[in-house]
């Protein structure tokens, strides 16, 4: 049995759509990141850096935090939506990686100053909103040709999808970006990715 510790952002929902789509047995444990819950001793315990998500594999005595790595972590215990070919691989992998290095932190940083920083500061919503429309541009590049990002369904559109679903959330829209737009369409009708973005309830 796995343990999830998530919440409603869109980091946490990598963890929850993986489970579903490997059709693994999770609990979930919700950790409420505005009420501090992750700087609570039982939660550093899990994550010594205090953010969620992390997961618990209790069959293993295994225990993963940080998002790209509890994606690695499922793909391999499962044998599903990793390639084990090495070029196919790090493909993926790489993917994952611009994910973890450009699409989460660049699009979180607009979210919080468009949405939650106390003081609207131009400079700061001009800089990450015009870096967030740039990566929408190599996204977009990269589903041109292929369905998903990497050809095939793999965790590299698992963990790039929920950033780029909150669209709406940050005033933008995907219409300048039609094949993104598309590949966003295509994921959010899989039950899987629809049950894992409803975690935690």
């Amino acid at each position: 049995m796995i343990d999830l510790y998530t919440f409603t952002t869109p980091n946490g929902r990598k963890a929850s759509i993986m489970l579903e789509e490997v059709e693994l047995p999770y609990n979930v444990h919700k950790i409420d990141i505005t009420k501090g819950d992750q700087f609570t001793p039982e939660f550093v315990a899990i994550n010594p850096n205090s953010k969620i998500p992390a997961i618990v594999d209790q069959d293993a005595g295994i225990t993963v935090f940080e998002s790209g790595a509890i994606l690695i972590y499922l793909a391999r215990k499962t044998g599903k939506l990793l390639p084990t070919e090495e070029k196919a691989e790090f493909q993926v992998l790489s993917w994952l990686m611009l994910q973890m290095g450009s699409v989460g932190p660049m699009l979180g940083q607009l979210n919080h100053f468009k949405k939650f920083a106390p003081d609207k500061i131009p400079y700061a919503i001009e800089r990450y909103e015009k870096e967030t429309l740039r990566i929408y541009g190599v996204l977009d590049k990269q589903l041109a040709e292929r369905e998903f990002l990497c050809g095939d369904y793999s965790i590299a559109d698992i963990a790039t999808y929920p950033w780029i679903a909150i669209h709406d959330m940050q005033g933008l829209t995907l219409d300048n970006h039609p094949n993104l737009k598309r590949w966003v369409e295509t994921l959010e009708q899989r039950p899987a990715v629809e049950r894992g973005m409803a975690v935690p309830a």
